[in-house]
């Protein structure tokens, strides 16, 4: 609530305390959420200058499977507090035309994926610290480019389905760094 009782929208001009854009603090948020997830699994992090191929981050793994050994791959990130996005079975992103051609191109070295952080709405903080851990309310879900991949014409906007199964946790990180380096195809 703000001072006159009234509820408050976060919005793109909001500044955070230190004066640092609402929207550069989700940024960096979801960067260091999927790093914290990532390296807890045992793999790492390759950070992107820019993310104009329309992804942040690549996410390497050092163990040999069947068919690789150190299997990769690339991330777009994205990070809201919309908690109205989450249905009962999946999280719904609407993504600009522009990104999500970039991000679900057909020839594309490096699998990609999405990965939408949803965190905690104001005034519950996004990381709580004491004695005995570090404790957020944020959760993130994830899918695969090849999955959100649609051929027919985009505007300006194309709404995408990340299902709620899809938890980006250590667990399921190791599922697709093990999908990718067996070689199973699909979703890679």
């Amino acid at each position: 609530m703000s001072e006159d009782g009234m509820e408050r929208k976060l919005g793109e001009e909001d500044l955070a305390e230190g004066q640092v854009p609402i929207t550069a603090l989700q940024e960096h948020f979801s960067v260091s959420f999927t790093r914290m997830v990532a390296y807890a699994a045992g793999c790492s992090i390759k950070p992107h200058e820019t993310d104009y191929e329309g992804v942040d981050i690549t996410v390497v793994s050092s163990t040999e499977y069947r068919g690789y050994y150190g299997p990769q791959f690339e991330l777009q990130l994205k990070c809201t507090y919309q908690e109205s996005l989450l249905k009962d079975d999946s999280m719904t992103w609407k993504m600009k035309a522009k990104p999500f051609q970039k991000l679900t191109r057909r020839k594309r070295y490096i699998p990609a994926y999405l990965g939408v952080l949803l965190i905690p709405r104001d005034p519950e903080p996004w990381v709580r610290a004491n004695e005995y851990g570090l404790f957020t309310g944020s959760r993130m879900f994830w899918e695969s480019a090849d999955n959100l991949r649609y051929d027919g014409p985009i505007k300006d906007h194309h709404t995408v389905h990340l299902p709620r199964r899809n938890l980006f946790t250590g667990e399921q990180l190791l599922g697709i760094m093990k999908s990718i380096g067996d070689l199973e195809g699909g979703s890679r």
